[in-house]
């Protein structure tokens, strides 16, 4: 084989490049023995994925088989993960483009010639790339759950803005009446009464009971909505406006409020399988982390110690970790663009957080700000602190607390402590 890798990758006989797609896949197939390259297209279909594998096992018998992708997840990285015999190293995508621009100036593109490229990298970078090493089933279980419920509160904050932008159209009373849209006893009001013209038509007895069934047992708060509500006028009397938008309200509030249910089973689904883990102890005593983050966290960190060899590791993974550049005399620094995301969105969520929970997280965020640093900027910064102390918590399997580590600030003599006294 051309090029020289470490010795613990000598047992590939065989190197693949896979050009994935939605309905194909090219492969490039590379023989360390023979040298020679041999091309092939396969359909996205589980049965054309099963016989692809299983020729290569017969084949090479015996034989670990190294393959290069530009996926870390989905159905494809799933199939081939249920193969033993493969080793996956998945590819920044912008890494095969620059690649193929280095060596073709004209800019032409084809699958063939990127599974070649992955190829290639295989062969002379191996040893700058980490194959993919999946975690145990309840972790990858909970990762899923938590980046679903993420987007499914996505979802939810995106209907009912949607939702309220309607009301305001027509019914802008009952955005009065609940400080919160995004609950079930909104989304029941609605669904009972879509103008105001029918809420008015109601008893009062009919009205009252509606609010003591959703657990609403505030009687002066009920009685003062009733008070308004007889009392509200119309924002318009055209049927032009009122009959489409009540219509619409129709449609979208049954939609939220089975958003609403889902996310509640999937926060009832989290916890199962979150209280289940050992190191869920851990995420508890962060402050801030609570029902919503510690379960993120959980699943940002995994339960592989070798995962991440220092607090560097995951800081440059999840983008927290600012690049600096340096080019003669000039060096800048930027944000970090290749990461995941959710991770990433996951610990600078929670951050944020700890600022109303964290006596030094708190001050260090208002000395950021003191110093000039916008919102954002002082929460990445803080993110990058608690990174460490997480960390540290993981690897030692201790539970985080605040007087300990405050304790460490004023034996260091920490400038953050003085900041934190004289403000």
């Amino acid at each position: 084989m051309k090029g020289s890798s470490p010795s613990i990758y000598d047992d590939f006989e065989l190197l693949i490049g896979l050009d994935w797609a939605d309905k194909k896949h090219d492969i490039c197939e590379y023989d360390a023995c023979s040298q020679q390259y041999k091309f092939s297209v396969i359909p996205h279909t589980p049965d054309a994925i099963q016989a692809w594998l299983l020729s290569l096992q017969e084949r090479y018998p015996g034989k670990r088989f190294a393959i290069a992708c530009e996926l870390t997840k989905g159905p494809l990285i799933n199939a081939l993960q249920a193969c033993e015999d493969v080793v996956i190293y998945p590819l920044n995508p912008s890494m095969v483009a620059r690649y193929r621009k280095a060596f073709a100036s004209s800019g032409s593109k084809s699958d063939p010639v990127d599974a070649k490229i992955q190829v290639e990298i295989l062969q002379y970078h191996r040893d700058k790339l980490t194959p993919l090493k999946p975690q145990s089933d309840s972790i990858r279980q909970l990762n899923q759950l938590v980046l679903f419920r993420r987007k499914l509160v996505q979802d939810r904050v995106s209907l009912s803005n949607k939702i309220t932008g309607i009301l305001k159209q027509y019914f802008p009373q009952s955005l009065l009446w609940f400080k919160e849209k995004d609950t079930v006893i909104f989304c029941d009001f609605l669904m009972r009464w879509t103008t105001l013209e029918q809420a008015q038509a109601a008893r009062k007895t009919t009205f009252l009971a509606f609010f003591s069934k959703h657990n609403s047992h505030y009687p002066d708060v009920n009685e003062a909505r009733f008070t308004q509500l007889k009392a509200a006028k119309p924002l318009t009397r055209d049927e032009a406006i009122i009959k489409p938008n009540s219509l619409m309200i129709s449609l979208l509030v049954p939609q939220l409020k089975q958003l609403l249910l889902a996310i509640r089973t999937l926060d009832e689904e989290i916890k199962e399988l979150y209280i289940q883990h050992d190191d869920h102890i851990i995420f508890d005593s962060l402050p801030g982390a609570g029902p919503c983050y510690a379960p993120r966290l959980l699943a940002a960190f995994g339960e592989d110690r070798a995962r991440y060899q220092s607090a560097s590791d995951i800081q440059k993974y999840a983008g927290i970790a600012p690049v600096i550049e340096a080019s003669g005399q000039k060096a800048w620094i930027h944000w970090r663009y290749h990461c995941p995301k959710f991770l990433r969105q996951s610990l600078v969520e929670w951050a944020g957080q700890t600022v109303r929970y964290s006596y030094w997280a708190k001050a260090f965020y208002e000395q950021q700000i003191g110093k000039g640093k916008s919102h954002n900027v002082a929460i990445r910064a803080l993110t990058f602190k608690w990174i460490r102390i997480v960390w540290r918590c993981w690897q030692d399997r201790k539970v985080y607390d605040e007087s300990t580590y405050l304790n460490a600030l004023r034996v260091k003599g920490s400038q953050l402590l003085k900041y934190a006294v004289d403000n």
